[in-house]
């Protein structure tokens, strides 16, 4: 079976717009989440968020195919975060060809195009409605300006599940390139729904902390007894997956090995995990076997970057998950929620937390889950507390829990061979 590594990785986030900066906030467990600049939040319940700031245009700008004034923002992060993951991957930015794909997630790309020209429709009229409104909140749009900027001709396709979104996008394109389809694939996620329409929906439903507009710092408290609540992000996280045999023959170097990703389906409810979580148990239980691994085995030498919302069912459902998979063991995982610090980019956080998992493996190093201040019976691992780690670990697992019931769960290696290993800078 062709074994599949990840050589290059681009976030575009508000912890950074590029990998190095990412990385050293989030070790130091630095928060991006702060107030609000971009949309008008003076009559909101919420108005803190992940905001994504200072993007360098030139990596949107990349050709005369694409704009950025032509653009939702879920595109735009998407192309940025792109044109710095394969820059760090050492492959081409123009003219990539057939034997490349582009399969990216995106729970709701497109919300602030769809909110601005409603808006425009229902107050100045149908003539005022952009002839670009359609090509920009798309679904597919991030994909497909992503293969415009760069010149793929292979697949390319969006994948939507909530918060899940991309890492379905990455198992499909784990499994295109096993099938022989491409020699590597852009994959990860994009979002953009941090708009008066997304905050407010999911404020009303009681998704949201509320109540910490002046502490948005400490708003985010994954398995904290406090805990009330998630904070929205925005932003994008693209990395390449590659197949062995093509990065040996270009000589290219890698973050991590891609060993599995399995998904289920509650069938339980809409919104609401299952308490007993009977299909995330079997989701991350056959990511675990898919990859050849025995759980018992492997519970000191694994990093598990958990879904972690802040919530109070999503928290103590997947504490329940890894407890019932690891047992006793589960006392010995090294656990972590980063969107204490990045915030819940929904589409696209499955993405940027692999992205995570992938400097954790190399680096050594084990991000925090900051804000944990009063244990909860419910939540009784270890999840990093506040500081970050060192801990050499072999294997990260990505879980990642969406709207819909959708469970997801990947498994990564850490590469040992030195012909091929990559190593976080000092």
């Amino acid at each position: 079976m062709q074994r599949i590594f990840i050589s290059g990785l681009g976030v575009t986030s508000c912890l950074g717009n590029d990998r190095k900066t990412f990385w050293n906030r989030l070790t130091q467990g630095d928060c991006g989440i702060d107030q609000l600049m971009e949309h008008d939040i003076r009559d909101m319940e919420v108005t803190i968020g992940g905001e994504v700031r200072g993007m360098n245009e030139a990596r949107i700008n990349v050709n005369d195919l694409v704009s950025a004034r032509k653009m939702d923002r879920a595109s735009q992060f998407a192309v940025h975060a792109a044109y710095e993951a394969l820059e760090d991957a050492g492959l081409p930015l123009s003219d990539i060809g057939e034997n490349a794909a582009v399969i990216l997630g995106a729970g709701l790309a497109g919300l602030e195009t769809y909110e601005f020209q409603m808006e425009r429709l229902l107050t100045k009229g149908p003539s005022r409605v952009s002839p670009f409104t359609i090509p920009m909140l798309m679904p597919n749009a991030p994909p497909g300006n992503v293969s415009l900027a760069f010149g793929v001709r292979g697949t390319c396709y969006t994948t939507s599940s909530a918060c899940s979104s991309s890492g379905h996008a990455m198992i499909d394109a784990m499994e295109y390139l096993r099938r022989g389809d491409a020699d590597f694939v852009i994959t990860g996620g994009t979002e953009a729904s941090l708009t008066r329409l997304g905050i407010s929906s999911f404020v009303n439903m009681k998704a949201m902390c509320r109540g910490m507009n002046d502490r948005p710092k400490e708003s985010m408290r994954p398995f904290d007894a406090g805990r009330s609540g998630f904070i929205m992000a925005e932003g994008a996280s693209v990395l390449i997956f590659e197949t062995e045999e093509h990065l040996r023959k270009r000589g290219g170097r890698a973050w991590a090995e891609v060993l599995s990703g399995r998904s289920t389906t509650d069938a339980f409810h809409l919104v609401q995990p299952d308490p007993d979580a009977r299909q995330a148990i079997k989701a991350i239980h056959s990511a675990i076997s898919k990859a050849g691994l025995n759980a018992a085995e492997i519970a000191d030498s694994i990093y598990v970057n958990a879904h972690g919302t802040s919530t109070q069912y999503n928290d103590s459902m997947e504490t329940v998950a890894l407890k019932t998979i690891f047992g006793a063991d589960a006392a010995k995982l090294q656990i972590s929620s980063t969107k204490s610090m990045l915030g819940h980019m929904i589409g696209a956080a499955c993405a940027i937390e692999m992205s995570a998992c992938c400097l954790a493996l190399s680096s050594g190093i084990i991000p925090p889950t900051i804000n944990y201040r009063t244990p909860d019976p419910s939540c009784d691992l270890n999840y990093t507390p506040n500081h970050a780690v060192r801990k050499d670990v072999k294997y990260a697992m990505n879980n990642s829990f969406g709207f819909g019931g959708h469970n997801v769960s990947l498994m990564i290696q850490r590469v040992d061979d030195p012909d091929l290993r990559r190593t976080v800078e000092s």
